[in-house]
């Protein structure tokens, strides 16, 4: 464990692997490879945790649609932005990975069955069951979920990493105490720098706040620093490739996606308590806790023509109203306060407390605020967006305090995607009442066409801090930046991590797909060296 703050003597480090990036992928994939008996150096931009000139470097320009400001979407410092997760696990469903006609840039380089190995590896990682539960299973435990045509909707789960730290410091002694791992902090990586033949890598370069300078040199690079900054590194990496690394057909920085939030509308005359009770809150089963969503089928996707998109039916202020104070002080605490070690526990408290409330006292207290006007039983929709090569990661003329290019982000939606969430909530109505659950109103917007965020919708109005796609996989290097096993194309010894791979980003959560790959990028590395 080194500081590069501190340690003013180490200047330069020689190892196998060489991983960029202390976040849930590059944790994972560090694991794995040492469990293959390999030497793993592992760079850290942050220290041990949240400090704000470290948080500047992350500082860029939205030219799209309204974001988030950029450095508040991601975490740099040791365990990265898992550090203030939600903890949602969810699998990507068979469909995501196919090459879909309707859908633009679909379609991953490996299959369902090779993921779905990689899932059952991951998931014991996150405490979580050998198999995800089914909805059937759901009904057993006595949760009303409706009974809607399969050949319509589907009712897919999230199942809750219960631990808030799984990628902290804290929670790592394994890495910290392996005489094979050596961890430098405040260690921001500037370049990767190509050999002279552009066939390979040569060295990493990086420099902490405090002036010092490392060199790391390896047989092997991995790249795992998040959908911003992966492209950022591999743009701004141009001392021998003018372009970036892996930019030969610009393609790196393209395809940046997200699952964007929005308000689908409301249910009204019935159904109320059936509906709050099933999509409304979490529930503990078999000791995991758990929530349900809607989703289109596969069948009707195939056949409108639209993407695996989700929704929650939950309670609401109406659109326009002014907000709970309840809501506001506990928004005020989750983005407002310093994510620091005691700023995370104050909010993991704050949020624990809620869940309690939630599971013993919902769905009572909405059903209740609902009935007296307050509350509405409002859509909650958590969007697949397609992949847009014009929603873009860019490099600014304007430099961070490491001279590192700031980015910008020009986030961008297309048609299907609301399309997508149009078609569901209107099926969602027919289903509903064929059921006698009530009647759905949509939103005005999805009529027009065009993105509408609410800021009463979600403590997260926006996104769900998912940056996905800005170094797809894919076989053609003219249309992808890696591979399938991540590895940039045309340069033998890089490899990227992360959600950034995402040729198509589905309904689901990345975390749980994110490690899955890593599992499967370290063992091709280890394969490569065995």
């Amino acid at each position: 464990m080194m500081d590069l703050n501190e340690s003013r003597d180490l200047t330069s480090l020689a190892g196998d692997v060489c991983v960029i990036g202390a976040g849930a992928a590059g944790i994972s994939l560090a694991r794995r490879l040492l469990a293959a008996g390999h030497e793993v150096i592992l760079l850290e931009s942050g220290g041990l945790d949240y400090e704000k000139p470290i948080a500047d470097l992350a500082a860029g320009e939205n030219v799209g649609l309204d974001y988030y400001e950029l450095e508040d979407t991601r975490l740099r410092f040791f365990g990265g932005t898992t550090a203030i997760w939600g903890g949602r696990c969810a699998e990507f469903d068979p469909i995501d990975l196919e090459k879909r006609d309707y859908v633009p840039h679909s379609g991953w380089p490996i299959g369902w069955d090779e993921l779905e190995h990689y899932y059952r590896e991951a998931r014991p990682l996150f405490d979580l069951p050998d198999e995800p539960l089914t909805p059937e299973r759901f009904r057993a435990a006595g949760v009303p979920l409706p009974r809607f045509d399969a050949d319509r909707l589907a009712t897919p789960l999230w199942t809750f990493d219960r631990r808030f730290n799984r990628f902290t410091f804290d929670a790592c002694e394994d890495l910290r105490s392996d005489p094979r791992c050596r961890i430098v902090t405040h260690a921001t990586v500037t370049e990767i720098k190509a050999a002279e033949s552009g066939t390979g890598i040569a060295q990493v370069e990086a420099r902490s706040l405090a002036g010092a300078t490392l060199t790391v040199k390896a047989r092997t690079y991995v790249l795992a620093a998040g959908g911003i900054e992966n492209a950022r590194l591999l743009l701004a990496s141009r001392s021998v490739m003018p372009d970036g690394l892996g930019n030969a057909h610009d393609q790196v920085g393209r395809y940046f996606m997200e699952h964007p939030h929005a308000r689908g509308g409301r249910v009204v005359d019935g159904g109320a308590w059936q509906l709050l009770k099933a999509f409304g809150r979490r529930h503990r089963i078999q000791g995991q806790d758990m929530a349900a969503l809607i989703a289109p089928s596969e069948a009707l996707q195939r056949r409108e023509g639209i993407l695996n998109t989700s929704l929650t039916i939950v309670a609401r202020q109406p659109e326009g109203a002014r907000q709970f104070f309840g809501m506001k002080a506990y928004s005020g605490i989750k983005h407002n306060m310093a994510p620091t070690r005691g700023g995370r526990a104050l909010w993991m408290t704050t949020k624990k407390a809620a869940s309690w409330a939630q599971r013993h006292v919902d769905p009572a207290r909405p059903w209740l605020l609902n009935r007296i006007g307050n509350l509405d039983i409002a859509l909650l929709v958590r969007a697949e967006q397609a992949p847009n090569p014009d929603s873009r990661v860019m490099l600014t003329r304007e430099a961070d305090a490491t001279g590192m290019p700031r980015v910008a982000l020009d986030w961008r939606l297309s048609e299907i995607d609301t399309r997508s969430v149009a078609v569901l909530i209107d099926v969602l109505g027919g289903e509903l009442k064929r059921l006698e659950l009530g009647r759905v109103e949509p939103a005005p917007w999805l009529k027009d066409r065009g993105w509408r965020f609410d800021p009463l919708i979600s403590s997260h109005p926006i996104g769900g801090y998912h940056h996905l796609g800005t170094t797809r996989m894919g076989s053609d290097p003219r249309t992808s930046v890696t591979d399938g096993d991540g590895r940039v194309h045309g340069i033998g010894n890089l490899y990227v991590a992360g959600s950034s791979l995402f040729p198509t980003g589905s309904w689901a959560n990345p975390t749980l797909t994110i490690v899955a790959l890593a599992l499967r990028t370290a063992d091709r590395i280890a394969g490569a060296r065995a």
